[in-house]
């Protein structure tokens, strides 16, 4: 079966990428409505990672039935964002923790919402 494959693989590889894509999306538009730093880093920590799950395992299908290769190359692509999304995100998270604990700093309105 080289080259070629059935229609049921094919609508599954596609709707693993659209999902992929939705939670990429769904993340970024996280990214632009919340309100605080604190809120808004984390829903694109969450798209990326589901979204590289679900696309990645559209290409390890897609590659497997093919009969080209085992798709090696994606479950490499998906460890690396599996390691390094989780990092990125602590490391933005403790920075913006250093920065609002410094005395003199006054809370930004644009990143803090006001206190009650």
């Amino acid at each position: 079966m080289s080259g070629a494959t059935s229609p049921i693989v094919g609508a599954v590889v596609t709707a693993l990428a659209v999902l992929g894509a939705t939670a990429a999306l769904i993340g970024s538009i996280g990214l632009l409505r919340m309100p605080t730093f604190y809120e808004r880093v984390h829903p694109p920590t969450l798209g990326t990672t589901l979204g590289v799950a679900f696309i990645v395992t559209a290409t390890i299908l897609l590659f497997s039935v093919t009969g080209r290769a085992l798709a090696l190359h994606a479950i490499l692509v998906a460890v690396f964002a599996i390691v390094t999304t989780p990092v990125t995100y602590m490391l933005l998270v403790r920075a913006a923790v250093h920065r609002d604990g410094k005395p003199g700093n006054t809370p930004d309105p644009l990143r803090e919402p006001p206190r009650s």
